[in-house]
C-alpha cells in the first residue's frame, strides 16, 4: 500500500503543472548565515554535513546511493548548502552554485533520496530563499529548468501532507510545501498546508516548547523553520493560526535551557558544539525574552544553575521509533538522532565549558556515528561496558520504558533525583543518580546507584565517565581518589571520589564539526559496590599551588 502511495504522489508530480511562472511570484531571502569555511569547502569539491565530509561535484556521481550514507545523502539532495556558497559573495562560488544544480538536474532529480517530501522540501526552501543568488542573474533555460522542478516537487510535498515521519522533517515538509505555494501562487497547496499547521504543530512540541526528538539542536533547526513559516504568512498577507505565534514564544524559551555560558547548546541527542551567534539570531527572530527555564518536565531536561555553575542534566525517556523508510534509508522516528544517553549531564562555569559530552556525527560511518551515541561518550554511568539504550541504525532498540525524576530547592540549593531502567532487561538492573548543587554553585555533588532486582546476583562492574572540554587540564592527584581540573580561565576544580578508583584517560569532543582531542575522569567501582559517590569542588586560589597534594578521599 506504501508503494501503491508513493508511486501515486510520483505520478502527480510528474504531471505538467498548470502554470509555471517565469520567475517566483515572491521574493524571499533566506534568514540564516552561512559559514564562509565550508562555502570553501564546496569550491574544492567537498561537502561536509553532520560529521561526514565527502566529495559533491559535478559529473552525477554525488548523487547515487553509494555517495555516502542516507542522511549525508539527504542533505546533498537538499541544498541547504548553497547558503554556505552565498556567504562566500564571490561569482565563482556563484557559479558553483549554478554548476552543481545544473548537474543535479542532469542526474540526481530521478533519485529515490531526491524525492523524499522531507528532501524535496528542503530543496523548495533552499532554491527559493536563495533565488537571488543562484538564479536570478542566469540565463532563461536554467531558470525555466529550475522553476519546472519547483512545480512538481512543489506538488509532491503539498501531496505528501501530512507528512509520514513524525521528527522534524515532517515540519520541514510543511514548510517546503508553505514555500511553493506562495512562490507559485496555488492557492489549494496553501489551503492544504493551513490546513495541517496547527496539527503539526501540537505533534512536533511538547507543551513545554521541548522537540519531540529531544535535541536542542534539533529544537534550534525546528525554530527556524516556525520563523521562517510565520515570515511566508505575514510577508503574502495570510494571518497565521494563533498557535504558531505562540508555539514560537515557548520553544524559544525551552531553547534557552540548553545554553552554556558561553552561548552555545549542550551536546545532547545529535547535537555538537557550535558558535553562539546562530543561536543568538534565532532567539532574537524568534522575540524569545526573559530568563532560561529550569525545567523541561515534558521533554525531560534540567538546568541547575547557581552562582556561575550550571548543570544541565538529561532525565527523559527517549523519543518514539517508527520503521524507517524503505526506499530511502531515511528514519521516521523521533528517535532518529537519540543517543544513548539517559540520566547523563554537562557542566559548565562561566564561559568555562568543564563537563561535556562527546558531541555528535549524524551522517558519518555507522561505527564513527555510533561510537559518539553511545553511553560510553556521555557523563554518566555505564553498567557492564553495555549501552542503556541499543543503538540502531535508524533510531533506538531496547530503551529505557521508565525513567522518573524528582527535584528539590531549598535557600539556593538544588537537588536531582532522577533514574532509568534501560539495564532491566540485560541486567534486572536500574541506575540512579542523585545530584546536588550548592547554593554558592562551588560545590557539585552526586551519587550513583544500581539497584538490582531481585535475585539478580551480584552488580556487574560500572564506571562512570565525566568527559572533559578540550580546554581544561586534568592532573591525577597521589591518592588516586582525585583529579584536579584546572579551566581555561585558570580556576581550578577538583573532582574527589569514595567507593571508586579514579582515572584519567583519553576522549574526543566534537568542536566546530572537528574532532578535538581531550581527557577524561573516569570512576571505576570497587568491585561488589553498588553505589558511588563523587564531588566537584571548586578549589580556592591559595589551594591550587600545590596541585599535587591530594584533597579528601571522599565527598562530605
Amino acid at each position: 500500500m506504501r508503494d501503491l502511495i508513493r508511486g501515486t504522489r510520483r505520478f502527480i508530480a510528474g504531471l505538467k503543472p498548470v502554470k509555471v511562472p517565469d520567475a517566483p511570484a515572491r521574493s524571499f531571502r533566506d534568514l540564516w548565515p552561512g559559514s564562509p569555511d565550508r562555502g570553501a569547502r564546496l569550491l574544492r569539491g567537498e561537502f561536509e554535513a553532520l560529521g561526514s565530509s565527502r566529495r559533491l561535484e559535478t559529473g552525477g556521481e554525488a548523487w547515487r546511493e553509494e555517495a555516502g550514507p542516507a542522511t549525508w545523502r539527504a542533505a546533498a539532495h537538499g541544498f541547504a548548502w548553497l547558503r554556505d556558497l552565498r556567504a562566500l559573495g564571490t561569482d565563482t562560488a556563484r557559479m558553483r552554485a549554478r554548476d552543481l544544480t545544473e548537474d543535479w538536474l542532469a542526474h540526481g532529480g530521478q533519485a529515490e533520496m531526491a524525492q523524499a517530501p522531507e528532501v524535496a522540501a528542503a530543496r523548495i526552501s533552499a532554491w527559493l530563499g536563495h533565488w537571488d543568488f543562484l538564479a536570478a542573474t542566469a540565463e532563461d533555460g536554467f531558470q525555466r529548468r529550475l522553476l519546472v522542478r519547483l512545480a512538481q516537487d512543489g506538488r509532491l510535498v503539498a501531496g505528501a501532507l501530512p507528512a509520514e515521519a513524525i521528527h522534524r522533517g515532517a515540519l520541514v515538509t510543511l514548510k517546503g510545501a508553505i514555500a511553493a505555494a506562495v512562490a507559485l501562487e496555488e492557492e489549494a497547496w496553501m489551503t492544504r498546508a493551513l490546513r495541517f499547521l496547527p496539527g503539526e504543530l501540537e505533534r512536533q512540541f511538547h507543551p513545554d516548547g521541548g522537540h519531540v526528538e529531544r535535541s536542542p539542536a534539533q529544537l534550534l533547526a525546528a525554530l527556524q523553520d516556525l520563523i521562517e513559516i510565520r515570515n511566508l504568512l505575514h510577508g503574502t498577507g495570510i494571518n497565521p493560526p494563533p498557535v504558531l505565534a505562540a508555539m514560537i514564544e515557548r520553544a524559544g524559551q525551552a531553547l534557552k535551557l540548553f545554553r552554556h555560558g558561553d552561548g552555545g547548546l549542550a551536546q545532547f541527542n545529535g547535537t555538537r558544539e557550535e558558535g553562539s551567534a546562530l543561536l543568538d539570531l534565532v532567539l532574537n527572530q524568534g522575540h524569545a525574552r526573559g530568563r532560561a527555564p529550569m525545567l523541561l518536565e515534558d521533554t525531560g531536561f534540567h538546568r541547575l544553575q547557581a552562582g556561575r555553575t550550571l548543570v544541565i542534566a538529561d532525565a527523559g525517556a527517549p523519543p518514539p521509533p517508527r520503521a524507517r523508510d524503505s526506499a530511502t534509508g531515511l528514519p521516521r522516528g523521533g528517535d532518529r538522532f537519540a543517543h544513548a544517553g539517559t540520566l547523563a549531564f554537562e557542566m559548565s562555569v562561566g564561559r568555562d565549558r568543564v563537563i561535556v559530552n562527546c558531541g555528535a556525527a549524524p551522517a558519518a560511518e555507522a561505527e564513527w556515528r555510533d561510537a559518539l551515541r553511545a553511553t560510553a561518550a556521555h557523563s554518566t554511568l555505564v553498567l557492564a561496558d553495555t549501552n542503556s539504550s541499543e543503538l540502531k541504525e535508524e533510531g533506538l532498540g531496547r530503551r529505557p520504558e521508565r525513567v522518573e525524576a524528582d527535584r528539590h530547592e531549598s535557600n539556593g540549593a538544588q537537588w536531582l533525583e532522577a533514574s532509568h531502567d534501560g539495564w532491566r532487561k540485560p541486567f534486572g538492573a536500574v541506575h540512579r543518580r542523585r545530584l546536588y548543587l550548592a547554593e554558592t554553585g562551588d560545590d557539585l555533588r552526586g551519587e550513583d546507584m544500581i539497584e538490582l532486582a531481585e535475585g539478580s546476583g551480584p552488580a556487574p562492574g560500572f564506571v562512570l565517565r565525566f568527559h572533559l572540554h578540550p580546554g581544561v587540564t586534568a592532573t591525577p592527584q597521589i591518592d588516586d581518589q582525585a583529579v584536579l581540573l584546572k579551566l581555561a580561565s585558570n580556576q581550578y576544580w577538583r573532582l574527589r571520589a569514595k567507593g571508586a578508583r579514579v582515572a584519567v584517560e583519553e576522549s574526543l569532543t566534537i568542536a566546530g564539526g572537528e574532532a578535538r582531542r581531550t581527557s577524561q575522569v573516569v570512576l571505576i567501582a570497587d568491585p561488589k559496590v553498588d553505589t558511588v559517590q563523587w564531588a566537584i569542588g571548586r578549589v580556592p586560589p591559595q589551594g591550587a599551588a600545590e596541585p599535587a597534594e591530594g584533597g579528601s578521599t571522599a565527598p562530605a
